[in-house]
């Protein structure tokens, strides 16, 4: 392993770049975010409840998967804190969650939505 420099070559920008740092629980968080986003199923499921509210069913009808297996996808978001479900009667629907883990997700949306061909040429 290389020993560290005494002197960095941009002390100013090695500052910026340190208070920028994580903290290692934002670290924990941001990983498992983004690990959780590493499934195809999962990012649909995400862009469905961009702006909707789904039952269980619906988004297994939207996906062409099993009910079952939207409902254990629908458990990881659920564990990773990136959607809530709310019960009314029998019926549960899911809503992206509104904190910060929405605020990413509507980021990378964006910036996503940026890459797509303009369907309207």
């Amino acid at each position: 392993m290389e020993p560290l420099t005494s002197q960095a070559i941009d002390p100013d920008a090695v500052e910026t770049a340190e208070r920028q740092t994580l903290s290692p629980i934002s670290e924990r968080r941001m990983r498992r975010l983004l690990d959780v986003l590493c499934d195809g199923t999962r990012l649909k499921i995400v862009r469905a409840l961009r702006d909707n509210e789904l039952a269980a069913s619906d988004l297994a009808r939207i996906l062409g998967r099993s009910r079952s297996a939207t409902s254990q996808h629908l458990r990881v978001l659920r564990e990773a804190e990136v959607v809530q479900p709310s019960r009314n009667g029998n019926v549960v629907r899911y809503k992206l969650a509104s904190d910060i883990n929405a605020e990413i997700l509507k980021d990378i949306g964006r910036a996503f939505d940026r890459l797509e061909p303009d369907t309207a040429s």
